[in-house]
């Protein structure tokens, strides 16, 4: 059976860039940002991108282009007789299942709220009583179950229809809308009154805010943010390698997906700051800022249901790109593995994560006394922190060391299928730092990870 096709590289790029934008896009960049330093940290980040997560995107491109095959089979169709490296493809292919069974809970969040918002339920309430509304949502496990299938099921379905007619089609007008409500959001809340002191706070460079947390700290968090936010480790990437043909080089591809990741994280910063400073609220990470704060603002913005309404329209697509993106890369592990058509890859998986993304809901209410992690988490704590914290980095270190060891697929052939295509080349003179430095450096933030998870 011949393999699918991407339709062109607009597509490849929107739907790769959409795997990546997700909602650590929209409320972690802003507020670390913030936190560490403003312009300062933006430059570290920009620098830790290029020199991380370009080249480890790079390969992760390549191996897919390569092997023509889907994460659980790459593998086998490059390495050599008798090697063990196959074994990551069945680790990754886990790793995409894990991550839908919690990210589709979140994406069902931004629907609820989209709707939620819209309806006007936010109109009159204090900000205890915006407060509320998320503790009961989570309280509900039939309004969670609800809007995570409704998620799974659209994903699915709009995957069933194939690369092109299903999935290039629809992330594309997708991330093109995305792009344009980011843009409309953002000049309203620049132009809001007292909207530039929170550009200043986002922006302006500031030495204390380094001194205060130190420039170590500030380094891991740059270093960490660059890393993580091209979804690099577990095949997401190199599902959309293998649907592309020849005629682009992929270190050139790489940038132009980390540079529309960028525009997406940065734009995020000067929708959530501004309107955050002119209504003398402090930003926070994590829910509370998307699921609590913004809300609060809306509620006192003119015309604020229709800015939320588009706010949470925004959130509801970022978060779709990257399930969509994940479930390719969940039904092409399928389709290779069981021989299955696509529909029926979809039908399957559909039933699957319908029923594994369970655990996740009910961890919010009639498990919420499940503490794998410890006191204060819960069972998305401790699913986010096996993809964020172990799959992600191990597997972008094995992908990396696949690459540039003759044991693998071998620096050479990583090159010649890298540069093959107009555009951006990766320089022989890069050997040395891709081969010794990049893998050193990716074990460092896994080891980093952990210990700042648990200090």
């Amino acid at each position: 059976m011949q393999r699918e096709k991407l339709g062109s590289r607009l597509g490849f790029i929107l739907i790769s860039a959409g795997c990546a934008i997700g909602i650590g896009n929209v409320w972690k960049f802003p507020y670390i940002t913030g936190q560490y330093g403003g312009g300062i940290f933006v430059l570290l980040y920009l620098l830790f991108l290029l020199v991380m997560g370009v080249p480890t995107l790079t390969m992760e491109f390549s191996l897919g282009r390569a092997a023509q095959k889907s994460p659980v089979k790459l593998y086998q169709e490059l390495e050599k007789p008798g090697q063990k490296w196959h074994w990551h493809g069945y680790v990754a292919m886990a790793g995409n299942y894990l991550l839908m069974m919690f990210y589709t809970i979140v994406a069902g969040w931004m629907l609820h709220y989209f709707v939620l918002t819209a309806t006007g339920q936010f109109h009159g309430l204090d900000s205890h009583g915006v407060g509320q509304i998320f503790s009961n949502v989570c309280a509900n496990p039939g309004t969670m179950i609800f809007y995570t299938g409704l998620v799974i099921i659209v994903g699915f379905l709009v995957c069933s229809f194939g690369v092109q007619n299903g999935l290039e089609k629809i992330t594309k007008w997708m991330m093109l809308a995305l792009l344009g409500i980011m843009v409309v959001l953002a000049i309203n809340s620049i132009f809001l009154p007292g909207g530039s002191e929170g550009l200043k706070f986002y922006l302006m460079p500031d030495a204390s805010r380094i001194q205060e947390h130190g420039i170590i700290t500030v380094l891991v968090a740059a270093m960490n943010q660059a890393f993580f936010t091209l979804s690099i480790g577990m095949g997401s990437m190199a599902i959309f390698g293998s649907y592309i043909g020849k005629e682009r080089s992929l270190m050139g591809e790489s940038v132009s997906v980390a540079l529309l990741d960028t525009f997406v994280a940065i734009a995020s910063g000067l929708i959530i700051f501004p309107a955050c400073f002119a209504y003398n609220v402090n930003p926070e990470s994590g829910p509370p800022l998307i699921f609590v704060t913004l809300p609060n603002i809306f509620n006192h913005l003119p015309g604020g249901r229709i800015w939320g309404s588009l706010f949470f329209v925004f959130m509801s697509f970022a978060a779709l790109s990257t399930v969509f993106a994940v479930f390719e890369n969940i039904i092409s592990c399928t389709m290779d593995i069981s021989k299955m058509s696509r529909k029926k890859a979809c039908l399957v998986n559909c039933i699957l994560l319908l029923i594994l993304s369970l655990p996740c809901i009910f961890g919010f209410n009639l498990w919420k006394d499940v503490s794998i992690l410890g006191n204060g988490t819960n069972i998305m704590d401790f699913e986010d922190f096996l993809v964020s914290n172990i799959i992600l980095p191990l597997g972008a270190l094995v992908y990396v060391l696949f690459c540039v060891s003759k044991n693998g697929f071998g620096w050479d052939k990583f090159v010649n299928e890298a540069n093959q295509g107009k555009g951006i080349k990766v320089a022989r003179f890069m050997k040395g730092y891709m081969t010794y430095v990049l893998p050193v450096l990716i074990f460092i933030i896994f080891l980093l990870g952990i210990i700042n998870y648990f200090s």
